[in-house]
């Protein structure tokens, strides 16, 4: 198959030696699970247990509460302690809604819908909803709900499946270890979404530094017509959604569409591993597969982890950090694109894929200095943009002029901050520009939104009152005149002489 070039781009040291060989391995069940109600993108979900109740594994804890949201379900069988603010996985630190679930012990399953015996012909409508009721979102860590996408073949002409195997982030394996070690249910989830979307066109994108997974999915593949196998070129940022797609279609996603715009859907395998598990067998997504790696660790692991595992429980199963010691930085996600972790008291949630505890050698943090005018950062940009340009922009609060540079088209890949020899900390520069775009098109919706309700308001007060005086109009119509008679009582006429 032809691939087609993408610009620019970079070539970490990617560190996944550390864990490559690592079988993924199930978490023994903590005793406290912490189950934020937002564990994706859109409305958080909405608890329908209360404190106290009993629940079985795979039971609904909460359920979706808007047209992108994702439910919430009992990871195993135990008791509802509470529903309190719990710190979120996330750099802010702010709490939000979090259900407690104190494990019973016993791992018992509660009942589970029946599985689809063949999804291939089934209504494309009950797989999407089969998708969405398990819970399902993207694992890649995005988390966009699953079943939204699927319904994406609805108002959009679509011509082909994609299935990012690419896992460019440095450190990170566990979708390495998924294809080889479940690569029959890979491909076939991937084979029920591209169903449900109403595609014969599926590609499974594999960067050709996981030689093992490409062998394992190509055999698991192979006796399905329409589906092909490809190996990508290694470099970073490979698994961004519009770069995969141009490298493997030729096509380029324009600024602020979507890849379905040109045709394409994208989801990740280990999406498409839930999606086979949900679809055959109704189970939920309950746990995922993640990567703990970083040389701050005793020892690097593949872990199946139970949603709302502390990572304090999955850092104390990898044996603890080297010498007892705190890691320089604890991040959430590859070194890239993820985020750090608040505290160690946080959950695992739904779009996790990975924990690092690294070093300060491994960090390599050095002073900022002065931007020199080499242009590198614009070299190895994959998007096209200027960063240095977008970087004045914000130093000096010029957001209007930012955008018009293109900072929404920004994927906060990180290139260009890797690449800086000022180390100039370029992506966080975007990242704070974009949350203060988002935070003011929140506002002028909030404000748009007060001023339709106003408007609204006043012209149904002036409906009311324009009803009242047509009302007292008509009555004035329908009550007779009063007409003065001379039938006033004989005794009370005077007559004069």
């Amino acid at each position: 198959m032809k691939l087609f070039r993408i610009r620019g781009g970079v070539h970490p040291d990617y560190r996944k030696e550390r864990t490559r060989e690592n079988p993924i391995i199930a978490l023994p069940m903590p005793r406290i699970l912490c189950l934020p109600l937002k564990q994706h993108v859109g409305a958080a979900a909405k608890a329908v247990v209360t404190s106290g109740k009993r629940v079985k594994k795979g039971e609904l804890l909460a359920r979706a509460s808007g047209a992108v949201s994702a439910p919430i379900h009992a990871p195993t069988s135990g008791y509802v302690v509470d529903i309190v603010d719990q710190t979120a996985p996330h750099p802010s630190g702010l709490p939000q809604k979090t259900i407690m679930l104190r494990s019973d012990g016993k791992d018992e399953w509660g009942e589970l819908p029946a599985g689809i015996a063949d999804p291939f012909t089934a209504d494309p409508g009950e797989i999407d909803a089969r998708v969405a009721a398990a819970g399902i979102v993207g694992l890649g860590g995005a988390a966009f709900p699953s079943a939204v996408k699927l319904g994406l073949r609805v108002g959009k002409t679509l011509d082909t499946l994609i299935l990012n195997g690419a896992e460019c982030e440095p450190y990170l394996t566990c979708d390495d270890r998924i294809m080889q070690e479940h690569a029959e249910e890979v491909v076939d989830g991937a084979r029920i979404m591209a169903h449900a979307l109403g595609l014969k066109r599926l590609i499974i994108a594999i960067e050709t530094n996981k030689p093992q997974a490409l062998d394992k999915i190509r055999a698991a593949a192979a006796p399905f017509a329409g589906v092909v196998v490809v190996g990508m070129p290694v470099r970073y940022p490979m698994g961004s959604e519009r770069h995969l797609v141009k490298a493997l279609t030729g096509l380029e996603t324009p600024a602020g569409k979507l890849t379905a715009d040109v045709g394409v859907v994208v989801h990740n395998v280990g999406t498409a591993r839930a999606v086979h598990q949900a679809v055959r067998f109704g189970r939920p997504l309950i746990s995922r597969v993640i990567t703990v790696s970083g040389g701050a660790l005793s020892e690097g692991r593949n872990i199946e982890v139970p949603l709302g595992t502390l990572v304090s429980d999955v850092v104390a199963f990898c044996g603890g950090f080297k010498n007892g010691t705190i890691p320089h930085r604890l991040i959430s996600g590859g070194p890239m694109m993820g985020y750090p972790l608040p505290a160690l008291d946080v959950p695992v949630i739904k779009g996790t894929g990975g924990i690092l505890a690294l070093t300060r050698e491994e960090i390599n943090e050095q002073t900022a200095g002065p931007c020199i005018r080499c242009g590198t950062c614009v070299t190895v940009c994959p998007c096209g943009l200027v960063p240095m340009e977008m970087a004045a922009f914000i130093r000096h609060d010029k957001l209007e002029a930012a955008t018009k540079a293109g900072i929404r088209d920004c994927v906060s890949c990180g290139s260009c901050s890797y690449i800086c020899p000022s180390h100039i900390p370029l992506v966080q520069y975007f990242n704070y520009a974009k949350g203060r775009l988002n935070a003011l098109d929140r506002d002028q919706r909030k404000q748009e939104r007060l001023r339709t309700l106003v408007e609204a308001r006043m012209a149904r007060i002036e409906r009311q009152a324009q009803a009242k005086r047509e009302a007292a109009a008509r009555a004035r119509v329908a009550k007779p005149p009063v007409v003065a008679t001379n039938d006033a009582p004989a005794g009370d006429m005077k007559v004069s002489a």
